[in-house]
C-alpha cells in the first residue's frame, strides 16, 4: 500500500527521472574525465585545464541534467518554481567555479611549459609574471559576473539595482569613488602584464628597501626583502612613483667598493692584490674589474674598486670579499698609510700638553 502510494505521488516520475540524470551524469562525467585526461596528456596546457575542471564538472554536469528534468516537469507540481530557482542557483554558481577552474588551469599550463628553474630565465619570468597577472583578473571578473548573474535572478534585487540607477547623483558618485582603488589596481594589472616594468624574481630597490619579487597579486606585489621580511606594494605604486629594477634587461651587476687612504699609499700593490683577490673570488663572472682614485680631499685620497657578478646577490659577496681583503692587506703590508687622523690630532694635543707643563711650573 505504501509503495502505491509513493507511486500516486505527484512528484514520483519527476524524483526518479532526477536520479536517473544524477547517476547518468556522473558516469559521463567520469568516463569523460578518463578519456579526456589519456587524450590531453601530449599537450601540456589542455591537460592542465582539464586536471584542474574536473572537480567543478562533477558538480556542473548533474546539475545541468537535473535542470533539464526540472524543466520538463509539469508547472502543477508544488514548490517546482523554487526548485528550478534553487537549481539555477547553484548552476550559476557552480558554473562560475567551472570557469575560474578553467582560467587557472589555462595558467598553469602555461607556466608549466616554462620553467623558472633554469640559468636563463628571463623570458620564463617575463612570461609568468604576465600570466599570473592576466589570469587573476580573469578569474576577478568571472566571479564577479558569477555574482551578479546570482542577484539578477532575484526580482527584489533587479529592483533595487534600477532604483540605484534611477536616482543616481549622491549615491553614483559614491559608488564610483569607493570603486576606484579597485579599478585603478585592476588598469595598473594590465599595464604591468603587458609593459613589464616588474617581474616575478626580479631584484627591486622600492622605498629604500632591498629584495625580490616573490608574489604579484591582482591588487599588490610582495617582495621577500634581503632580511626575510615582506614588503607589501600596491600595483598602483609601479605606475605612478619611480623605483629601481636590478634585473630589467638582464641580471648581471656591477658592484663598487670605496676606500680612503693617505697619499702614501702606493697604488701598483693594491692593484696586485685587488687582481689576486678578484680571480680567485668565485663570485666573479671575469667580465671586468679595476682600481682608480676617484676623489681627492685635503687629507686623504678616494680609491673605487669596480667588479662584476652575474647577479646582485653575488656582487654583494664579492664586494664583501674585495673590500675585506684589500683592508686586511693595508693593515699587514702599508698600515701607516691608512687615515690616522684622529690618532695624529690625539698625539699633537698630548706633546703640546708636554710643551706647555714645564712652563705652567
Amino acid at each position: 500500500m505504501n509503495i502505491g502510494i509513493l507511486l500516486a505521488h505527484p512528484w514520483f516520475g519527476t524524483w526518479a527521472a532526477a536520479v536517473a540524470a544524477v547517476v547518468i551524469a556522473l558516469i559521463v562525467h567520469r568516463l569523460g574525465g578518463l578519456v579526456l585526461m589519456r587524450l590531453t596528456r601530449p599537450a601540456p596546457v589542455l591537460h592542465a585545464i582539464v586536471r584542474k575542471a574536473r572537480a567543478p564538472s562533477s558538480v556542473v554536469l548533474p546539475l545541468l541534467a537535473l535542470q533539464t528534468v526540472w524543466q520538463a516537469a509539469p508547472d502543477e507540481l508544488r514548490w517546482i518554481d523554487s526548485v528550478r530557482h534553487l537549481n539555477g542557483l547553484l548552476m550559476i554558481a557552480a558554473t562560475t567555479w567551472l570557469v575560474v577552474r578553467i582560467i587557472s588551469g589555462f595558467a598553469q599550463g602555461v607556466m608549466d611549459r616554462h620553467p623558472v628553474d633554469v640559468a636563463d630565465n628571463m623570458g620564463a619570468r617575463r612570461i609568468h609574471t604576465q600570466t599570473r597577472v592576466l589570469s587573476r583578473i580573469a578569474m576577478t571578473l568571472a566571479t564577479v559576473m558569477g555574482a551578479a548573474m546570482l542577484l539578477m535572478t532575484f526580482p527584489g534585487a533587479r529592483q533595487v539595482g534600477a532604483s540605484l540607477l534611477a536616482s543616481a547623483g549622491v549615491v553614483g558618485l559614491i559608488a564610483g569613488f569607493a570603486a576606484k582603488p579597485v579599478f585603478s589596481n585592476m588598469i595598473a594589472g594590465l599595464q604591468l602584464a603587458l609593459t613589464q616594468p616588474i617581474r616575478l624574481d626580479d631584484v627591486l630597490i622600492v622605498e629604500g628597501e632591498w629584495g625580490r619579487v616573490e608574489e604579484i597579486t591582482g591588487t599588490y606585489v610582495v617582495m621577500r626583502l634581503w632580511d626575510e621580511r615582506r614588503l607589501i606594494v600596491p600595483l598602483q605604486y609601479f605606475i605612478e612613483k619611480p623605483f629601481q629594477n636590478w634585473t630589467r634587461s638582464s641580471a648581471q651587476i656591477m658592484g663598487s667598493v670605496f676606500f680612503h687612504v693617505d697619499y702614501g699609499m702606493p697604488l701598483a700593490p693594491l692593484r696586485e692584490e685587488l687582481e689576486r683577490v678578484v680571480h680567485a673570488a668565485p663570485e666573479w663572472d671575469q667580465r671586468f674589474f679595476n682600481l682608480v682614485v676617484t676623489d681627492a680631499t685635503e687629507r686623504t685620497m678616494q680609491l673605487r674598486v669596480l667588479c662584476t657578478a652575474a647577479s646582485s646577490g653575488l656582487a654583494w659577496d664579492l664586494r664583501c670579499r674585495i673590500r675585506e681583503a684589500l683592508i686586511d692587506f693595508m693593515q699587514r703590508e702599508f698600515p701607516q698609510h691608512l687615515p690616522r687622523l684622529r690618532i695624529e690630532r690625539d698625539a699633537e694635543a698630548q706633546q703640546a700638553a708636554v710643551a706647555t707643563a714645564p712652563n705652567a711650573g
